[in-house]
């Protein structure tokens, strides 16, 4: 499998698809820190791609994304992962290293959880899960 077949979805597509097909699951790649205290969507599942301060790749993520989905369903290479981060950068990647090991219902949610930033700097206002209004909790 390459990038390749990655489908690209929208936030509202996402949760469109979360909602109607059961085994799918949202698999949140930011950063612990991000994850708790910027917020998450519920039910997400938090597998960090990177993570603060130094931003490497995590060399075991696929193994950590496996042993998460045995913990929630199953973890057959033909469930449904939506990958999301904070813009669908890093959850891209992220799908990619997951469609190299064999898995086939990939989805990056373009947007990611805050969008892009507006001119101000500021996130949540032009794009993203939250911009959206879609649900989500924060610690």
């Amino acid at each position: 499998m390459n990038e390749a077949v990655i489908a690209r979805v929208t936030p509202l597509e996402a949760w469109d698809l979360i909602s109607r097909e059961p085994r799918a699951i949202l698999l949140d790649v930011r950063s612990k820190l991000e994850f708790e205290y910027v917020g998450h969507a519920p039910n997400a599942v938090l597998v960090m791609w990177k993570d603060y301060p130094d931003w490497r790749e995590n060399p075991h993520f696929v193994d950590e994304v496996r042993a998460a989905l045995a913990r929630h369903g199953g973890d057959a290479l033909d469930r449904p992962i939506l990958a999301m981060c904070r813009s669908g950068a890093r959850s891209y990647a992220a799908a990619a290293a997951l469609a190299r090991a064999g898995y086939t219902r990939l989805y990056n949610v373009e947007q990611g959880f805050e969008g892009d930033k507006d001119g101000a700097g500021h996130r949540s206002t032009v794009g993203g899960w939250r911009f959206h209004g879609l649900p989500w909790v924060q610690s």
